[in-house]
């Protein structure tokens, strides 16, 4: 079941320390045939602060360069979504210093998010549930945006999924997993953070903790927490590596539980 989950969501298994250049080009490469075969002429892309959207970010950026290099109009455009404050915008204010997108859009989705909250009957619903709920709606309002900036700019959305999370099923359906191309699909988190030191991006960006950071009952909770296991638990179970009894079982419960995420819309045959 393992070689049959890492096949199914085309992890890299080739991709080690020293064959990072060429990686970064094929996936620019993907970008920029993306971009251009759509017709579009934008790039869009939400920046948290992590090291996924910092690599994503920066990928983007250097695809539009080239197309731009090679006489196709081009860019890229780096959209702030917070929601009222965010705790560690520090590291994404820095995460745009090292991308240097054309251009920065930010949008705060509070009203939008306490808008649609405050209208729905909850009724006896607990409050971690509709905590829960509410994150879900901030990852989806975000995405909202962000192709009503791509369609305002006829451009296409970027999205930041890899192979850990595409594993763990951690993402938001039709949220922060809603996206024309994702161009870092197909990587382990440590392949993702090996393509951000090839970049140059800062060393405390790119080993920062995951977090989600949806969750207001939960502030700042860290993705393993969530997981019950580590990145690097997982990243061993996609390159094919031993694990335990026990990562074999949350990661394999969670590929199956999560599988609607990962599949389109269900249609009678």
């Amino acid at each position: 079941m393992q070689d049959r989950i890492a096949q199914e969501l085309n992890i890299n298994r080739q991709l080690v320390k020293g064959g990072e250049a060429k990686e970064i080009q094929r996936r620019i490469d993907f970008i920029k045939r993306t971009l251009r075969s759509s017709g579009c002429k934008a790039l869009v892309l939400g920046i948290s602060g992590g090291v996924d959207s910092l690599v994503a970010g920066r990928l983007c950026q250097l695809a539009v360069e080239q197309l731009r290099a090679q006489d196709y109009a081009a860019r890229f455009i780096a959209m702030r979504l917070p929601y009222k404050s965010q705790a560690d915008e520090h590291d994404a204010t820095a995460s745009l210093d090292f991308i240097r997108p054309d251009q920065i859009d930010t949008l705060n989705i509070a009203a939008s998010v306490d808008g649609l909250m405050s209208s729905l009957p909850a009724g006896e619903v607990d409050a971690e549930r509709v905590d829960f709920i509410k994150g879900n709606v901030k990852a989806r309002t975000r995405m909202i945006a962000q192709y009503a900036v791509a369609n305002l700019q006829n451009g296409l959305v970027v999205g930041t999924d890899q192979g850990a999370e595409a594993l763990m099923g951690f993402f938001t359906k039709f949220g922060d997993g809603a996206c024309d191309l994702a161009p870092l699909s197909g990587l382990t988190k440590t392949q993702v953070r090996l393509l951000g030191t090839a970049l140059g991006a800062p060393d405390n960006l790119v080993k920062k903790a995951p977090t989600a950071d949806l969750e207001e009952l939960a502030p700042g909770k860290l993705d393993e927490v969530a997981y019950g296991c580590t990145y690097d638990d997982i990243d061993a179970y996609l390159m094919g590596e031993p694990v335990s009894e026990h990562v074999r079982t949350i990661v394999e419960s969670a590929y199956s539980k999560t599988a609607h995420k990962r599949a389109l819309p269900i249609v009678p045959l």
